[in-house]
């Protein structure tokens, strides 16, 4: 069976094997990797190494010939001066070949083709300095104008080093680039279609006989190569030396063949490009529909409208609802729905938010009274600007500020480390799938603990939130147990005590979570930015009656726990088509 018959004929495979990605990058499509176009381009690589793309040509002359018009040319330039004699590798045996090969090709060491070399160390200064902005010279290529093997190398980095600098290596026009050193080993590489210099953390294989320099480029980017030369890395940072890279043992066809082959794969990575764009056009396609639909749910101004968009959306669920991505979209809908008013219906019995609300503010200023607690700075009134949407009967608008009795943070500082005090002192990463965790909390002296824990005064039902960094918003809610009152935290948790008895705070909890992304929004949305208390303080929060808050918080419960299992169900499949694709590849290989 063809290459092409293998793709057409499961292309139902290839297309809908997609997998969320570990580290999502900006938008939603980038959250995907399309898991079996993957497979397909590793595939195709894989057959190109072991001589399984195209057919071979008896009337091919051998690799044998090619291996000795090789040594004769480097026999040549040895005499000449231009490379330097290089050190005999030893011969290639049974056991490390690592697949049959077809004949007229031959297993060899990457050495045996071609001279290989690094580049030169630049520091950062000296390359500002000296050779930035110079109006000609040889361009210097550092692992970061390396791009994965499709694309050429950025020549427009700015960095030109003279042509009479003496002390720069340089790779010729032809050259096959490879990074040898850090997350990009063995990864990033890419053919010089001009001299270059380059940096040290690159090897160049400046190859010899004609030997088809997309052929070694498309030999590096196979999976069977790519095993060779991790497993040939050393060191903590990983890298590979020179003479280790130069005896990595490749497949090296007839000179006749290594072009056919190249021919092939460039033409079925094109078919492979033209599938990813399709495949991530219907995915982005998809996913506006999704919101497109779930906006009208949030949109609608009246009963009657909102049932008639559910309507819409039931009745192509399965169609609109086939990934994580989808289903996460579905939460925060529900989520909105919920603060908006729109989950659950009214009861005209429930005692209205108003009468909530001034109870709070009576208890505040009882508490202040008697010293249990600060008066807060007053807060500005809400204006109609700051009130997003229209609130049931019943419902009031209010400010977090008025709906709690503390909104805090830890300590701005450190704390001396002391290992078993059982006194702990919490940050960020210890909030963890809507609960404080313990396991690699830091414990600190009792002294300090109390001057923090004056601060905080963590209790049972307290809302902790992340403040500082991409996780704003993440939460716990507080346990009643005997960690409790031994914890304390880093300013990069925000401690909200709710007025209990009037403020359920699993309702407060739900409508920060509606609100995560409008925090991190307002923070900058990155490692390096703060939800200022002050912002968290003002945030302008819908109150429903009381008994309503509860009836909101039971049924976001249960609607959360169906599209949990709508998830689970999903990533079976999701699982199942990764497997089929891996099996095709198997099975071809």
């Amino acid at each position: 069976m063809s290459v092409e018959s293998i793709i057409t004929e499961n292309l139902d495979i290839w297309t809908s094997a997609v997998k969320t990605k570990s580290a999502a990058g900006r938008g939603r499509t980038s959250k995907l990797d399309i898991y079996g176009i993957k497979k397909m381009r590793e595939l195709i690589l894989e057959l190109a190494v072991r001589g399984k793309l195209v057919p071979q040509n008896p009337n091919d002359e051998p690799a044998s010939e090619l291996l000795k018009k090789i040594e004769a040319e480097k026999s040549r330039l040895v005499k000449e001066g231009k490379i330097k004699k290089q050190k005999q590798l030893p011969p290639v045996t049974e056991d490390e070949k690592p697949f049959e090969l077809p004949d007229g090709s031959a297993f060899i060491r990457l050495g045996n083709i071609g001279n290989i070399f690094n580049g030169n160390s630049v520091n950062s200064r000296l390359k500002e300095q000296k050779y930035t902005g110079l109006d000609s010279g040889l361009p210097f290529i550092a692992t970061k104008d390396v791009d994965y093997g499709y694309k050429s190398l950025d020549y427009n980095n700015g960095v030109l080093i003279p042509f009479d600098e003496p002390k720069f290596k340089i790779a010729h026009s032809n050259s096959v680039l490879i990074c040898a050193e850090g997350g990009s080993a063995g990864k990033k590489c890419g053919i010089a279609n001009q001299d270059i210099c380059f940096g040290n953390k690159l090897f160049a294989n400046e190859l010899f006989g004609d030997v088809s320099s997309k052929f070694i480029l498309y030999t590096y980017l196979s999976p069977t190569f790519f095993c060779q030369f991790s497993e040939a890395m050393t060191g903590i940072i990983g890298g590979i030396s020179s003479n280790r890279f130069s005896e990595l043992i490749i497949n090296l066809p007839p000179l006749s063949e290594q072009y056919r082959i190249v021919s092939k794969v460039d033409e079925l990575m094109a078919l492979c490009d033209q599938l990813e764009t399709e495949t991530e056009a219907s995915i982005q396609a998809h996913q506006t529909l999704v919101e497109t639909l779930l906006a009208t749910l949030t949109n609608a101004k009246c009963a009657d409208e909102l049932n008639d968009s559910w309507l819409r959306i039931s009745a192509h669920f399965d169609v609109l609802f086939t990934n994580d991505d989808s289903i996460d979209q579905l939460k925060q809908t529900i989520l909105q729905l919920a603060v908006m008013g729109k989950l659950v219906k009214q009861d005209p019995n429930d005692e209205p938010a108003s009468k909530l609300l001034e109870c709070i503010a009576a208890e505040k200023q009882a508490l202040i009274k008697a010293g249990k607690i600060k008066k807060q700075k007053p807060l500005p009134p809400i204006t109609e600007e700051e009130k997003p949407y229209a609130l049931p009967s019943g419902w009031s608008w209010s400010r977090l500020q008025e709906i709690t009795l503390l909104i805090t943070d830890g300590k701005h500082g450190d704390c001396v480390n002391l290992e078993g005090s059982g006194y702990y002192f919490l940050s960020a990463k210890d909030i963890q799938n809507g609960k404080l965790v313990y396991e690699k909390a830091r414990q600190i002296e009792f002294s300090e603990f109390s001057e923090v824990h004056q601060r905080t005064n963590l209790e049972p039902g307290d809302i902790c939130m992340v403040n500082t960094g991409a996780t704003i918003g993440k939460m716990a809610l507080v346990e009643n147990n005997d960690f409790t009152r031994k914890t304390t935290f880093q300013k990069s948790v925000a401690v909200i005590k709710v007025a209990k008895g009037y403020i359920y705070n699993r309702f407060a909890a739900l409508f920060i979570q509606s609100e995560t992304h409008n925090f991190l929004n307002k923070s900058g949305g990155s490692a390096i930015n703060n939800l200022l208390l002050g912002d968290l303080k003002k945030k302008v929060s819908p109150v429903p009656p009381l008994e309503e808050q509860k009836r909101i918080v039971a049924k976001v419960d249960k609607l959360m726990a169906l599209c949990d299992s709508l998830k689970a169900h999903l990533n079976q499949a999701q699982t199942t088509q990764l497997h089929l694709t891996d099996a095709i590849v198997e099975q071809v290989l």
